[in-house]
């Protein structure tokens, strides 16, 4: 049955938990925002406590540690314009670490999925 092979990936590990989805507008955070942030120097002395930190902010939604020019992608939800300006002044800018800070406005968002190994078909 279904309820089995979900219970055989939970004691695999593919299944890594269940998440509860909230909706960031009812909770006064109705724009949600990219940073894409620039850490320098690039350091592992550094970049624990530059991830705690961005992790314990109440506006982080998620942290993506990246290659290329950026370093790190966050994204954000906040209440308006004003609060994202504070919060990169703030939290992100104002630290010594942090070199430069893009900022990209979400629109919208569309979830995807589900994700399969490769080759598997969607089944309906």
């Amino acid at each position: 049955t279904c309820l089995d092979r979900v219970t055989r990936l939970r004691r695999s590990g593919v299944i890594l938990g269940d998440q509860l989805r909230l909706d960031p507008a009812k909770l006064g955070r109705g724009l949600q925002a990219l940073l894409l942030v620039q850490v320098r120097p690039h350091r592992r002395e550094l970049i624990g406590p530059f991830v705690e930190r961005v992790r314990a902010l109440p506006e982080s939604r998620a942290l993506f540690h990246l290659t290329g020019p950026d370093d790190y992608l966050v994204q954000v939800a906040v209440a308006d314009t004003a609060d994202l300006q504070r919060l990169v002044l703030d939290e992100f800018t104002s630290r010594r670490e942090v070199a430069r800070v893009e900022t990209r406005l979400i629109f919208q968002q569309w979830d995807c999925g589900p994700l399969l190994p490769p080759g598997e078909p969607v089944r309906p």
